[in-house]
């Protein structure tokens, strides 16, 4: 950038129709290049240290700060040559950065649309941490463990060990369920009996079944409300609370449906499966069949 901006500064110091002399031409690029050098090797020192240490200070996260202090520098080293150019007498150059800027943001901006909003919403995602790494999030019916959190894509896990690379505007964009986010979680398990069971037993073998898993927390207590009368079953909803961070919530439903099925097959409380009774009456022709005429 310093050679381009020397030719033009070459260029500039040759006024039409004017022969300048090689020491004025040599003032004029020593001063350009003096100028530039003080002014970016300070500017760039401090304005680096100013952005780390306020970005450090508002508990950014290492990728913010690292991006912080390149487009610091960057500011830095544009500005240095500005500048420079207006001490060496040239501030004519201000205005050929300005369209250079212009016609390169626009060009970008065209290009690379989709980079930019990616980039931008992973700026965002690191700064309001809607996740973190280690949580399980879900979206627009998608699923998985936060692996990596960069400033375009985001990488998770699924259960069955299959890696998710995403797009950051994805997730900026979608309604994220964090299932992590809070210090306790509830997890519901619905079990359907038959209508002439005992709910006040069935009930009594879920809450005994769920107070005897381990990670079930104490409190909130474990519940077993019946929330709806199905078909062909009374539907008792289990409710018991775990740690998010500590205890996954597929485990715990994987535990109570296994020991409460097998409670009830002790206790012969049924479990119907859906059926339908069909009533009325078929009128059916018993007439026998004469036989053919000869």
């Amino acid at each position: 950038m310093v050679c381009v901006v020397t030719a033009t500064l070459l260029q500039l110091a040759l006024p039409e129709g004017t022969v300048a002399t090689a020491w004025s031409v040599a003032y004029t690029v020593a001063t350009f290049i003096i100028s530039f050098l003080v002014i970016y090797l300070i500017g760039k020192s401090v304005l680096v240290r100013v952005t780390k240490k306020a970005l450090n200070q508002r508990e950014f996260s290492p990728a913010i700060v690292s991006l912080g202090s390149s487009i610091a520098a960057a500011i830095a080293l544009f500005g240095a040559v500005a500048i420079a150019a207006t001490v060496a007498g040239f501030p004519a150059i201000l205005t050929a950065f300005a369209t250079l800027a212009g016609a390169l943001a626009l060009g970008v901006s065209f290009a690379a649309g989709d980079i930019i909003e990616n980039f931008v919403a992973g700026i965002f995602i690191l700064k309001d941490k809607p996740f973190e790494i280690g949580n399980y999030i879900e979206w627009n019916g998608n699923g998985g463990i936060v692996r990596e959190i960069n400033l375009r894509v985001s990488k998770l896990e699924t259960w069955d060990n299959e890696q998710l690379t995403v797009p950051n505007s994805d997730l900026a964009n979608a309604v994220v369920m964090n299932t992590q986010a809070n210090d306790t979680r509830r997890v519901t398990v619905d079990f359907g009996i038959e209508y002439d069971a005992d709910i006040e037993a069935a009930r009594e073998i879920i809450l005994e079944e769920a107070e005897e898993i381990k990670s079930v927390l104490e409190e909130p207590a474990p519940a077993a409300p019946v929330t709806s009368l199905g078909d062909s079953a009374v539907v008792l909803n289990a409710r018991v609370w775990i740690d998010p961070q500590k205890t996954g919530a597929g485990g715990i439903k994987h535990k109570l449906n296994e020991s409460v099925k097998n409670s009830f097959d002790d206790a012969g409380i049924g479990m119907p499966y859906n059926y339908t009774e069909i009533t009325g009456s078929i009128a059916v022709d018993d007439a026998r069949q004469q036989p053919a005429d000869d």
